[in-house]
């Protein structure tokens, strides 16, 4: 459940509070910077970037962002020793929470604000209000264990069928039809979801519901609803559940697959080929989306059913959550130069290596406009 916190005067007063104490808890965990922590190597070029001259940014929430956020962090250090930054990676509904109170200068989240959030955000935004910034996108890739069968082709109404234990063999009719090359074995399906409330299964569940349509009977949330299957807790246990189980599928990140060495399912979207998931085609699923938030607010409303060439439909967006007027004097400075970096080329231009999608151009330049105008 988030908090609210009832008062404004009050709760700026806890909300300035509580940016101190998290400082001093970040600084022990999660994603961290410090200068000590970014003093460049012998073959490390520091970063151009306008910095701030000194300021705390602390962040807390998506754990799907940990590693594009620890990558931006130690770059921004090496040019930037004098700014504290910190990120701990606790989950989008702590992230919210902990932004809501006032306990951290700026929230990650796999999901925009809902309107709940945005009234409430006027007592720690000094009446302003909440906005998201898009920073980086990925795709949520189906990985699979079925031996003998690489380049495994699939779409959003078999995916459905698989997920809800109604195809239940991988040598089904659905999907010899769309793999006619493919010796697929008479073998079970194991469908492995996530346990634990998550922005990747909230993002799985709005794909399937988009493009499934009713197909999927189940709504766009954090936790699992569909019927049968195994369960694994985060990315990391259903990737090694996957790994360890023959006949299994799951889904999760795509640094995840990497890592692994685990086979991913290609995409029928109805485009001439199918899509597998890359940052590349990531990034193209990311530029059909239209953005629906208001003003500064650049919540992103994705078109699953996507029949653009090369775009991949399963895409994940993590926002930072600021407070569009209202910022933390003493924070503001080295906010927005950070986020100014996140945003920029050069930062996004870091994140294909860690197998994030960098932000499309359009988006990414009206990201850097609303960054400038915070205050």
């Amino acid at each position: 459940m988030l908090l609210r916190e009832s008062g404004r005067a009050g709760s700026r007063r806890a909300g300035a509070a509580a940016v101190l104490a998290g400082a001093l808890v970040l600084s022990g965990c999660g994603t961290t910077g410090t200068a000590e922590e970014a003093k460049p190597s012998a073959t490390e070029r520091i970063p151009d970037i306008e910095c701030a001259s000194t300021g705390l940014v602390n962040g807390s929430g998506s754990s799907a962002q940990q590693n594009a956020m620890k990558r931006w962090m130690h770059q921004y250090q090496l040019a930037c020793p004098d700014v504290r930054l910190a990120y701990n990676p606790l989950g989008s509904g702590a992230g919210v929470a902990q932004f809501r109170r006032g306990a951290t200068t700026f929230g990650g989240t796999d999901q925009a604000l809902s309107d709940e959030d945005r009234r409430v955000s006027q007592d720690v935004c000094g009446g302003g209000r909440a906005i998201d910034i898009p920073m980086a996108g990925g795709p949520i890739a189906l990985g699979y264990n079925v031996p003998g069968v690489p380049g495994l082709v699939l779409d959003a109404q078999t995916l459905a069928k698989i997920f809800d234990a109604r195809i239940t063999r991988w040598n089904h009719p659905g999907i010899k039809r769309l793999n006619p090359q493919a010796e697929l074995p008479d073998l079970p399906i194991v469908p492995v979801h996530r346990a634990d409330d998550s922005g990747t299964t909230q993002n799985l569940n709005a794909y399937l519901k988009g493009a499934a349509r009713s197909g999927w009977p189940y709504p766009a949330e954090k936790k699992w609803q569909a019927r049968g299957g195994h369960s694994a807790n985060g990315s990391d246990g259903v990737a090694t559940a996957v790994t360890q189980t023959e006949g299994a599928i799951g889904y999760f990140e795509l640094s995840f697959a990497k890592k692994r060495k685990i086979d991913t399912v290609r995409i029928a979207t109805g485009a001439p080929e199918p899509v597998a998931p890359t940052t590349e085609s990531a990034s193209l699923g990311i530029a059909t989306a239209e953005v629906v938030g208001k003003g500064g607010d650049l919540a992103l409303e994705f078109d699953y059913r996507t029949k653009a060439e090369g775009a991949y439909p399963i895409v994940l967006v993590t926002y930072e959550i600021v407070c569009a007027t209202g910022n933390r004097p003493d924070s503001l400075p080295a906010l927005k130069s950070f986020l100014a970096y996140a945003a920029s080329e050069q930062g996004q231009s870091e994140l294909h290596a860690i197998h994030y999608a960098p932000l499309p151009q359009s988006v990414a330049e009206r990201v850097r406009a609303v960054v400038n105008t915070l205050s």
